[in-house]
């Protein structure tokens, strides 16, 4: 059975869908969660033939990201949860992610996907489908739309 898990969050609403889903099962298998968040640098600018370095401090992007996942981490142990966190830097994603979890020992990877078809796949591309084709583990896909999110989201209000 799963005892490990990488959950892998962009910082999005859409990414964070899947945690209810990994609190039911985390505590019932006594599953170890590992959330990751993978930090992609800036790409240089090239301007009239210079080259030009974004403003993004990656320190700073770093210290976001630990403290988004610190906070996500907190409500899992909160409700009996082991959980770790980890913060990696890369230009593709998916491989950071894939590595995250071979380097965890985990036996499994769960994600969003952002829902996107069509022209919007085709430029944005899908860091879910690159790690489902990457990765050996099992990869537990919860495919979840904006409108998704929204729509859940006014529901909790009226609650």
């Amino acid at each position: 059975m799963y005892k490990r898990v990488v959950v892998a969050l962009d910082g999005s609403a859409v990414a964070e869908a899947v945690m209810p889903f990994i609190l039911d099962i985390a505590g019932p298998l006594d599953m170890e969660v590992i959330l990751a968040r993978v930090i992609v640098p800036p790409e240089p600018l090239i301007v009239e033939g210079s080259v030009q370095l974004a403003v993004e401090d990656p320190a700073e992007a770093r210290v976001d990201a630990e403290e988004y996942l610190a906070a996500l981490a907190a409500e899992l142990r909160g409700k009996g949860v082991r959980t770790h966190t980890e913060v990696r830097t890369g230009r593709h994603p998916a491989d950071e992610i894939v590595g995250m979890a071979r380097d965890a020992g985990a036996d499994l990877i769960a994600m969003t996907t952002h829902g996107r078809s069509g022209l919007g796949r085709l430029l944005f591309g899908s860091v879910a489908e690159a790690v489902l084709r990457e990765s050996k583990l099992p990869v537990l896909l919860l495919r979840v739309t904006e409108a998704q999110v929204e729509q859940r989201a006014m529901q909790a209000a009226a609650r």
